[in-house]
């Protein structure tokens, strides 16, 4: 595999593709991402438990048949863990513990080895929370926001895991975010539903610019790539590995054959269906009627007028300011590649420019017009 296909980088890790396996508390562990996860870009390890309230409480959950790591040296079995993981991707370790100490000592062992710290505030059993760890620290982000900012000063790279529609998600969201965390983990949680929540992935996607990892109910590429056009950069898939254990090499594949196909393997909905997030915005054409494009303009705080010089100023020079044969005599108002059009593909043919080369300018837009933005995002839709 070509590992300049993807442009996946946070810090000095960078990820060969945007397939991650998820943290499975008594599951995940070396052995099984030696095991099942060789080709994934990330590998993520855990959760584990680093102080003697979380020993505790996992051996509390163990009794009832729960998986869960308890151990006697919790640090060394986390370097140990890490040190033996050997795959092609990156490496994290999802950690839990009920003060900051332990996860301040566990920081230095994980940014020694160049990997990811994991916070878990996901965890929803009962025995963790009472001690005020995993989905706790989401009904708590002032204590969040702390041990963020804590474990930020050790230089190690900061994920954090939540679960969707427990609290607010975009308060949290960027809380998380202006506290300095790296990446946030989001498990997309619907209740009663055994699908993710794709609105709640657009949404938080539309309120915070950092590294996002989507997770929930994956089981073919077709789910992922689902996620991954609400604005996730990886998905991670962990209980479907269990059910079917090629499953990380599947998806690996088809994200793999999907950009070089596409060229942006994340590229969002449009948003007149209603479904994309704003970065979708770098398909939209003119806005000359009320229409969703103009309630994405609001969120960023422009007007249409500005909208229109964001784009036109970031085409000029490049081979988005051709195309007089299109809608809008250019191509930089033209929609998503995926979308059949034969004028915008003749304009492309006639300009000798890929498919690939066509969306990866687009993707250089729609950065640019959230750089460029005043970026106020309202709280609701």
């Amino acid at each position: 595999m070509n590992n300049e296909l993807f442009d996946l980088k946070v810090g000095d890790i960078s990820f060969k593709n945007p397939i991650a396996l998820g943290p499975m508390a008594g599951i995940t562990d070396s052995n099984f991402a030696n095991k099942y996860a060789k080709n994934a870009g990330l590998v993520i390890l855990g959760g584990f438990n680093l102080d003697e309230e979380t020993n505790e409480a996992a051996s509390r959950m163990a009794e009832r048949d729960r998986k869960e790591y308890v151990t006697d040296n919790p640090l060394e079995f986390l370097k140990d863990e890490i040190n033996n993981t050997n795959t092609e991707g990156a490496v994290a370790a999802n950690i839990r513990s009920a003060t900051l100490e332990p996860l301040l000592e566990a920081a230095e062992i994980i940014k020694n080895a160049d990997a990811i710290l994991e916070l878990d505030a996901h965890c929803r059993q009962k025995e963790m929370i009472d001690i005020g760890v995993g989905e706790a620290l989401m009904h708590d982000i002032p204590r969040l926001v702390e041990w963020i900012e804590k474990l930020k000063e050790t230089g190690v790279i900061l994920s954090v895991k939540i679960r969707a529609n427990v609290v607010d998600d975009i308060e949290l969201s960027r809380k998380i975010e202006s506290a300095g965390a790296d990446i946030l983990h989001v498990d997309a949680t619907l209740e009663g539903k055994n699908k993710a929540d794709l609105k709640a992935i657009r949404k938080i996607r539309d309120s915070v610019r950092m590294t996002l990892i989507g997770n929930n109910s994956i089981t073919e590429f077709s789910d992922a790539k689902d996620m991954f056009s609400r604005g996730v950069n990886l998905v991670s898939v962990s209980r479907g590995v269990l059910d079917n254990h090629n499953l990380i090499d599947e998806l690996v594949e088809g994200v793999t054959d999907f950009q070089e196909k596409i060229g942006w393997y994340n590229a969002p909905k449009h948003i007149c269906a209603g479904e994309g997030d704003l970065r979708g915005l770098t398909f939209c054409c003119l806005p000359i009627k009320p229409c969703a494009v103009q309630n994405k303009l609001k969120k960023l705080g422009i007007t249409p007028e500005e909208f229109k010089d964001l784009k036109m100023e970031f085409a000029k020079g490049t081979k988005l300011e051709f195309g007089d044969s299109t809608c809008f005599g250019s191509l930089v108002w033209c929609c998503k590649l995926t979308k059949f059009c034969p004028i915008r593909d003749g304009v492309l043919y006639m300009l000798d420019m890929s498919g690939p080369e066509y969306m990866q300018l687009k993707k250089e837009l729609a950065n640019y017009i959230l750089e460029n933005a005043n970026i106020p995002v309202n709280e609701t839709e």
